[in-house]
């Protein structure tokens, strides 16, 4: 067989296999509803960044020579927007994995010029919590409407006491009957988004003591670390609200019938 005689072979090859895989596609286009449409979408309400001071005592399980890396992540347990005021609360941790280096508990392995140390890994949560004022609104948040109860009676009319005149009534409410009309609302609750955070830390052992003897000149162990943090988180402060959506036209429709 020459070559260009398996060229063509393979381009036919190459053309109905595509073919195959066009007639075998079946497009789906959505329905979209034209003119003047309301919605019910999340809504921005507010956008911050807020600075949050941590200063915390950590307690290592056992004796550090080194921290060797410490990896972070925020977890937010939190975030309410308390209406009808302008205050955001704010909870949560900040999960800490510490990698550290912890001397062999055998002296005999130390010596004045080595230290032998196992690397180890201690996981903890620092807790933080704060009260953020929201200054300006991006979009007014919408209010909650208030729970309302009222009472009501009717009026009866009952038979005077024997000593009355019988054509006298007792006109008056029945004590034995309760009414009442409770209108409740089910409000939509502002919720958060978190979009980003930064930590800037520093951490300092605050009970060195030095090695046991045959160790290297400076090397220190410790249990215990003051840490001071500065928190910065960026928050995103949403709610579901109703707006007007208004298309006069539909121009999906001209790209798809391009496309076919």
């Amino acid at each position: 067989m020459s070559e260009t005689h398996k060229d063509n072979c393979l381009s036919e090859s190459k053309a109905v296999t595509y073919q195959c895989e066009c007639q075998n596609c079946h497009e789906h286009f959505p329905h979209i509803s034209i003119g003047k449409i309301i919605a019910k979408v999340p809504v921005v309400l507010a956008e911050l960044t807020a600075q949050i001071n941590i200063d915390a005592i950590i307690k290592f399980p056992e004796p550090v020579l080194e921290i060797k890396d410490i990896k972070k992540t925020v977890k937010l347990t939190q975030c309410r927007l308390l209406l009808p005021t302008n205050k955001l609360f704010i909870k949560g941790f900040v999960r800490k994995n510490i990698q550290y280096a912890s001397p062999c508990p055998d002296i005999e392995m130390h010596s004045e010029k080595s230290v032998a140390s196992d690397l180890h890994s201690y996981t903890v949560d620092i807790p933080f919590q704060s009260v953020e004022e929201i200054k300006q609104f991006l979009t007014l948040p919408t209010m909650p409407e208030m729970t309302d109860r009222t009472e009501f009676d009717f009026f009866v009319s009952k038979p005077v006491h024997q000593k009355h005149s019988d054509t006298q009534e007792l006109q008056l409410k029945d004590n034995s009957q309760y009414h009442q009309e409770s209108i409740q609302h089910y409000n939509e609750l502002p919720y958060c988004e978190l979009i980003s955070s930064r930590i800037v830390e520093w951490d300092e052992a605050i009970d060195k003591q030095p090695l046991p003897k045959h160790a290297p000149l400076g090397e220190t162990l410790f249990t215990r670390v003051e840490e001071k943090m500065v928190l910065d988180l960026t928050l995103k402060v949403l709610q579901k609200q109703q707006i007007r959506v208004s298309s006069t036209t539909n121009d999906n429709d001209d790209c798809f019938h391009h496309c076919e």
